[in-house]
């Protein structure tokens, strides 16, 4: 069900490929003419949602921080790619936990209760976040090209809604 309110509501979104392996490649990137074009999953989004910038950063706390501090200051959205499960290094969930006003619990519930569907009990194993910062929805989804897929159809299909009860626009 669509609300009056969101009939025009322009969701504008930012992206975040957070990825070690990648970072060491090509080293910090920023603008939708720089996704590189071996990142798939990010292109997945940037093809499926109004995106309208973007920025590649290592799994680091400080460099997931300032990235999610540039993007919120202009977007509506950030998905955050990668990071997401549970080994050492998969800082992002943490972060950004730490950093939201409110968390969304259903989006993990729901992605992890999907994702089960399709991949089975290592769905367990995704950490899959959404919360609220300052009005500004942050998504957190696992790298993989179908993980993504799985959450930007998710995202799609709320998008508007969630963003416009963020606003306080209910």
């Amino acid at each position: 069900m669509t609300h009056p309110h969101e009939a025009d509501l322009e969701v504008k979104v930012g992206v975040i490929s957070i990825s070690t392996s990648r970072w060491k490649r090509y080293g910090d990137l920023k603008g939708l003419e720089n996704v590189p074009e071996d990142d798939e999953s990010t292109r997945i989004v940037v093809e499926r949602l109004n995106c309208v910038d973007y920025r590649l950063v290592p799994d680091r706390r400080l460099s997931i921080i300032k990235a999610i501090a540039e993007l919120a200051e202009s977007v509506d959205v950030i998905v955050t790619i990668g990071g997401t499960g549970i080994s050492p290094t998969d800082v992002t969930v943490d972060v950004v936990r730490r950093l939201v006003d409110r968390e969304i619990e259903g989006f993990g519930e729901i992605f992890r209760m999907l994702s089960y569907e399709e991949v089975g009990a290592s769905a367990m194993l995704s950490r899959a976040f959404a919360g609220v910062l300052d009005g500004t929805v942050i998504f957190c989804l696992p790298g993989s090209k179908g993980a993504v897929r799985l959450g930007v159809e998710l995202i799609s299909r709320v998008i508007k809604h969630v963003v416009s009860h963020a606003r306080g626009l209910r």
